[in-house]
């Protein structure tokens, strides 16, 4: 008795990320009422300048327009769809402000849409048909399943990227993806980046921009550049836009111009996800007709619009907090990073964005996916900690993981990474003791030459004329030219 999209299972919900958070609200952490729950560290979200935003609303008491009755009555009557002119030029401006003023914005070409999940699928009903497909360079948002395909029935083909080189979009990648989808018969209708990358935490680089540009020219394709980490990137190398590389090669009012989207919202760089301010921009003018005309469906109301361009015309606060936002996220990131050094775990390089990738691959029981979902639920149910896997964003290598750091207090983070560290600890004891309770194999007369020490452990080779091993045992070194069989 109900529609297919009703009870299907596409949504995606049965992720890992998704019961990640499932789990986290059963039983969430409060350092009073629940000292031993699970601390959030799936959540993607900027806590960190909260307090400047406070600060301005408690000195800008008349931007609620609630005690203002005829601005009230204005905003409480009727509003099309298109958003209130002031609220957009704002935007477009603040937009400019992050990008350094290197590229400007027309509030005509801005469709308003509440928050980013909205903007993407949107753009995936004005650019794809069902059963067309788009590229997506991995690993990438979780939520990319739902927001993307669930109900556009659109479809994504991987750009497998890999940790050799840092995960960067390469040109061999792109032309195997694309003829991926040929192979499933699937028509690709371009290609969606995440600039800054969730997961990754790390800007587009400006040969992968103009690689990005050079293959949707080729094959005649769109692309979607998903900007809503801009304003997040707190150190070198900086942010740059898709729509500065089209203006320095020269491509504006072109047909590539007009096939180059952008996704924005104040969810990440204001720290807004409630407000569900989010933004298409888009230079086709049939995009933004058709966008507007879906907007309808999920508008974002005019007292919040209202507030919010009130917020962004004060230069002096946007400027300041832009500046202060990007100092604490670049403190709170190394905090983290270094605590994880600390413990023995490495990051990927990263340099924007509201979390680190993270590599644990050493932890691994066994290098397969099967031992990086072991490793997920001691980390959820033993350490208490909720954060995302690799294999929930479709990297191809098991033993990645995104730690979020904005969203929580710093003495809630200290708590997280003393956790961490202990059962880092533990484990490593628990493998020694395993090692050590392992037989001894190997030839006895090889071994005849030796002290009849049980244990073993190289921490030195080198090959001069013949193989030489330099063994520890209980503080003491033993060095023995013959090959030696070790457990």
């Amino acid at each position: 008795m109900l529609s297919a999209k009703a009870t299907c299972n596409s949504h995606g919900q049965d992720s890992s990320y998704f019961l990640g958070w499932e789990e986290y609200e059963k039983n969430p952490y409060h350092h009073l009422h629940n000292p031993n729950g699970i601390i959030q560290m799936g959540l993607a979200e900027n806590q960190l300048s909260f307090d400047l935003l406070e600060s301005w609303l408690k000195n800008n008491p008349d931007s609620a327009a609630i005690n203002h009755h005829s601005i009230f009555k204005q905003l409480a009557l009727f509003q099309d769809y298109h958003g209130l002119p002031a609220f957009k030029n704002a935007l477009v401006e603040f937009m400019s402000e992050i990008r350094e003023n290197k590229v400007t914005f027309d509030p005509n070409n801005l469709v308003l849409t509440a928050g980013a999940t909205s903007a993407n699928e949107t753009l995936m009903f004005c650019l794809a048909d069902p059963g067309e497909a788009f590229l997506l360079p991995t690993p990438y948002y979780p939520g990319f399943d739902r927001d993307l395909k669930w109900r556009t029935g659109a479809e994504i083909v991987p750009i497998h990227c890999s940790s050799s080189n840092g995960f960067r979009i390469t040109k061999s990648a792109l032309q195997e993806a694309y003829q991926q989808a040929q192979n499933q018969n699937l028509k690709v209708k371009g290609v969606l980046v995440t600039n800054p990358s969730n997961p990754l935490g790390t800007s587009l680089s400006l040969h992968e921009l103009e690689l990005l540009i050079d293959f949707i020219s080729s094959k005649n394709i769109h692309l979607i550049s998903d900007e809503i980490y801009s304003g997040t990137v707190y150190c070198s190398p900086g942010f740059v836009s898709i729509m500065e590389v089209l203006k320095n090669k020269g491509l504006m009012n072109t047909e590539v111009w007009k096939r180059v989207h952008i996704v924005y919202s104040l969810s990440k760089d204001l720290g807004l996800p409630g407000f569900r301010i989010g933004a298409i921009y888009s230079n086709d003018d049939i995009v933004v007709s058709a966008a507007t005309k879906m907007s309808s469906f999920g508008l974002i109301s005019s007292q919040t619009q209202y507030l919010l361009s009130e917020m962004l015309s004060d230069k002096k606060f946007t400027k300041n907090y832009l500046r202060e936002n990007r100092k604490r996220l670049k403190q709170r990131h190394e905090m983290m990073e270094k605590a994880l050094q600390k413990a023995g775990i490495r990051c990927l390089k990263s340099n924007a964005g509201l979390f680190s990738w993270v590599d644990m691959r050493h932890l691994l029981s066994s290098p397969t996916f099967e031992g990086e979902m072991e490793l997920w639920k001691k980390i959820v149910y033993d350490v208490g900690l909720n954060i995302s896997p690799g294999s929930s964003c479709h990297c191809s290598e098991p033993g990645w993981f995104r730690v979020c750091f904005a969203n929580m207090s710093k003495e809630t983070l200290v708590l997280a990474m003393q956790r961490l560290s202990s059962f880092v600890d533990s484990m490593t004891k628990e493998s020694n003791q395993s090692r050590r309770r392992q037989p001894l194999i190997g030839n006895p007369r090889r071994l005849k030459s030796l002290p009849k020490w049980v244990f073993f452990t190289i921490v030195h080779y080198r090959k001069v004329g013949e193989e030489r091993y330099v063994v520890r045992c209980d503080d003491q070194l033993v060095s023995n030219n013959k090959r030696v069989d070790f457990l």
